[in-house]
């Protein structure tokens, strides 16, 4: 296996974050009785779900990048399933805002295509129309939290803008691994791979610990 102790560990925990904070974001749904954050929390496990994919593609020895692709696709489905959760959220706004997010994401997707490091086919396509879906799905959130302060954390916003950082320094890495470090891939470069990834660590625990200080709000009767 290409993956270190400590980067194995890193992996598995940020996998693992993800998922539990898509429990928490159902709780917290339950708990003040809105099925629009329920549907966010479950909308969440697709992506959980492609963590599982990237974390087999990593015990093959990246030798079945078919694996890799799934991942791709769920993710594509998954970005498309937060969009559509946060729309829901949404529901009492203009539609003509609605509109506008739209009208944002015609404009990343036309703007140019950017270089990458991650192939020329039609996975890499797909990994990228999923980024312009999941800025969709950011900018709504940014929008909900205007409409409504108090319904999700400021933390949990921006920890899932915190993933962008994520996307940038991986990506910005593997140049550095495999252009300027001669590695054949980031995932041979194990000190820059795990940096990397700990960055989805700290985003994750960032949307965890927002949804729970709501739970507990709601607990206290606060919210």
């Amino acid at each position: 296996m290409l993956l270190s102790l400590p980067n194995w560990l890193i992996h598995i925990s940020s996998s693992l974050e993800w998922g539990i904070a898509a429990f928490l974001m159902y709780r917290y749904g339950e708990m003040i009785g809105r099925n629009d954050v329920k549907r966010l929390g479950l909308f969440m496990i697709p992506h959980w779900i492609g963590s599982w994919f990237v974390l087999a593609y990593h015990v093959s020895g990246d030798d079945i990048p078919i694996l890799l692709d799934l991942s791709e696709t769920v993710n594509l489905l998954g970005s498309i399933a937060l969009l559509y959760a946060s729309i829901g959220i949404l529901k009492t706004i203009e539609s003509r805002n609605i509109t506008n997010i739209m009208a944002i994401s015609g404009m990343f997707l036309i703007s140019g295509r950017p270089q990458s490091y991650m192939g020329e086919d039609i996975f890499d396509l797909i990994l990228q129309i999923s980024s312009v879906v999941y800025i969709s799905f950011l900018v709504t959130l940014i929008l909900i939290k205007k409409k409504d302060p108090y319904i999700l954390s400021g933390l949990t916003v921006a920890g899932f803008w915190f993933v962008l950082i994520f996307i940038s320094v991986t990506v910005f890495f593997m140049y550095l691994a495999t252009e300027v470090r001669g590695f054949p891939t980031l995932s041979h470069d194990d000190l820059l791979h795990g940096s990397a990834e700990s960055l989805l660590t700290i985003s994750n625990l960032m949307i965890i610990l927002g949804i729970h200080r709501q739970i507990k709000r709601v607990e206290k009767g606060n919210l």
